[in-house]
């Protein structure tokens, strides 16, 4: 029975063997760590992960594919029919005795954000390799000054070394999305940069970039601006700053003068 892809899961198969190949090898994993699959759809990704021996956790949504993906269920392959920004990998993975938390998925585009803040202080997890539209991944991986860059880059950058890999033609999928994709990484940082308050730092970074043509002084109008001029004039910038100039550093700089 020929399954089609869901629009409103924002199903894309996969097809193109070499690029599945290469997703699942952009990351060494022993077989003492935990893969997680986000979205394995028919499996095409799901076959190439078996092959590295480690314990895999994979959940999918569209119950319409249970009987494609159960073949892969063994004692070190659990299929989960569940919605991941629901999950509890913690609780889901209690029966396998791993070291690290590695995510190597395709995932919905629509739910990109989503699903990394559900993962992003999951202390076991040491990488992602995820397949995302091509304009989110460029905006994840900007530099200071460049237009992509955005509150999300410095957040990221906060818990992540990033890395783009390589990019995926929508020719790529079946059916053929409307957009370009690619594939980057995310290293979880061995140690984050000192931050005095998390939630100031998080508030500080929203509020810079609310609205993305102003100035960071008419954006931080609420906020200490003689502090913030401080690190400015330090860090050789002027009043008249943008938030996409400055970088995680002095986002970190500003956070902890204010705090």
């Amino acid at each position: 029975m020929e399954i089609k892809a869901k629009k409103s899961l924002g199903q894309n198969f996969l097809q193109d063997e070499t690029i599945l190949q290469n997703i699942a090898n952009s990351v060494y994993t022993n077989t003492s760590d935990l893969i997680i699959e986000i979205g394995p759809g028919k499996g095409a990704l799901t076959k190439y992960l078996k092959k590295k021996g480690s314990f895999l956790i994979c959940y999918e949504l569209d119950e319409r594919l249970k009987d494609l993906l159960k073949k892969y269920e063994d004692n070190k392959t659990k299929i989960i029919f569940k919605d991941f920004l629901k999950a509890n990998i913690l609780e889901d993975s209690k029966n396998f005795n791993y070291e690290n938390i590695y995510i190597i998925a395709n995932i919905p585009y629509y739910i990109t954000t989503p699903i990394i803040k559900h993962i992003i202080n999951l202390e076991q997890l040491k990488s992602m390799t995820l397949l995302v539209q091509e304009e989110v991944a460029r905006r994840i991986c900007a530099l200071p000054g460049s237009k992509s860059y955005s509150s999300l880059t410095v957040y990221l950058n906060y818990y992540f070394q990033i890395k783009y890999l390589f990019k995926v033609s929508k020719f790529a999928f079946n059916p053929v999305p409307k957009v370009e994709s690619a594939v980057i990484n995310f290293e979880r940082k061995k140690e984050k940069s000192k931050v005095k308050s998390e939630e100031l730092f998080f508030k500080l970074i929203n509020d810079s970039f609310k609205m993305k043509r102003k100035t960071l002084k008419n954006n931080l109008k609420n906020y200490n601006w003689n502090k913030i001029k401080e690190v400015l004039e330090k860090n050789n910038l002027n009043e008249n700053v943008r938030a996409e100039e400055l970088s995680l550093e002095i986002f970190i700089e500003i956070a902890n003068i204010l705090a």
